[in-house]
């Protein structure tokens, strides 16, 4: 009888690169269906539309490459960069423009620099920035909830909307700047904090509807940390970076500065903390550098929503942050056993 020695490790490991994601999938649901109540079905049909043409661009690109299309197109990765993009776009947009983002997303940010793994940058946030900068007009054209407008785009109308079959102008009422914008144009504007957040899109503590996504995504999140999806250094590090920068401005001048809540449930913050910035491939490895990773985009998120050019900066600070990974990791490093 002929034995065949396999050397270790012995024991398979309980998590696969699909199962990852497949779970990163089940807690975007909450904030997700949260999402599509508050603002109606255009959300959906933007996220459809992304995975549709990820899934596409990503067998094209597979194919020139000459890699096996069907074992990475099942991974789910695809997936998940395609919703977190989605998420990222106001929820009525144009069908090019989900295009062409992803293309940015899929080709720039991931197939680029080698594919899975080897990708610098987070994929999703590389074709966000792409689209923000280069078509401000659409990325800032933002819908307000059901619970303020008396009315939302039905699903028959955002797929007219999407695929430009309607005039879109009998909708602009329907149509104003997110809470964070508001604030910055308002404080910009010498206006007090309070006669800002007098507007009926402000809620107890946030934008009306955007708190509660918030929350959705914080739990979503937690369910990810229970089930040792992600770790705990890079979300909790991002929050009390945010935290701590807001808490500091606040309390030296509440009438100029939004409270630190406000800044936690606006914007893309939770789901920027528990999902964007915790990509495995383009985060900090080390403990120690996780939390440095962690703060410097809380950091950087504060500073560009009160003093940059941005309402909001989650997207900018993930891939600043990118940046300088290699230089966390570098001087993260832990101490070799027995080295002085």
């Amino acid at each position: 009888m002929t034995s065949v020695i396999v050397s270790s490790p012995y024991v398979a490991p309980g998590n696969s690169l699909r199962r990852l994601m497949i779970q990163v999938i089940v807690a975007l649901l909450p904030g997700t269906l949260t999402y599509a109540w508050f603002f109606g079905p255009g959300v959906l049909i933007n996220i459809l539309l992304a995975i549709l043409f990820a899934l596409a661009f990503e067998a094209a690109v597979l194919k020139l490459r000459s890699r096996a299309v069907l074992t990475h197109l099942t991974d789910c990765s695809a997936v998940v960069a395609a919703w977190l993009f989605a998420l990222c776009l106001p929820m009525h947009s144009p069908w090019w423009l989900v295009l062409v983002g992803i293309a940015f997303t899929m080709i720039a940010g991931k197939h680029l620099y080698g594919g899975l793994g080897f990708n610098p940058f987070n994929p999703a946030m590389v074709g966000y920035v792409v689209l923000l900068i280069s078509f401000p007009r659409e990325m800032t054209t933002w819908y307000l909830p059901g619970s303020v407008s008396g009315a939302t785009l039905s699903l028959a109308d955002s797929i007219a909307y999407s695929f430009g079959t309607t005039d879109i102008q009998q909708w602009d009422a329907l149509s104003s700047a997110t809470p964070l914008d508001q604030v910055k144009t308002g404080l910009g504007r010498q206006l007090a904090l309070s006669e800002i957040q007098g507007s009926p899109v402000f809620g107890q503590l946030a934008g009306k509807g955007w708190e509660w996504i918030s929350l959705a995504w914080l739990a979503g999140g937690l369910w990810l940390l229970a089930t040792r999806t992600i770790r705990w250094h890079i979300p909790v590090a991002f929050l009390l970076g945010v935290m701590a920068m807001a808490s500091l401005f606040y309390l030296a001048d509440s009438k100029s500065y939004a409270s630190p809540l406000f800044h936690l449930l606006s914007g893309a913050v939770i789901i920027g903390a528990f999902f964007i910035a915790t990509d495995p491939v383009t985060a900090a490895t080390t403990d120690r550098g996780r939390i440095v990773y962690g703060l410097m985009i809380g950091s950087l998120v504060y500073v560009i929503r009160v003093w940059g050019g941005y309402p909001d900066g989650v997207a900018f600070a993930v891939l600043l942050a990118n940046m300088c990974v290699p230089f966390i990791d570098y001087y993260t490093q832990p101490r070799v056993y027995g080295e002085k």
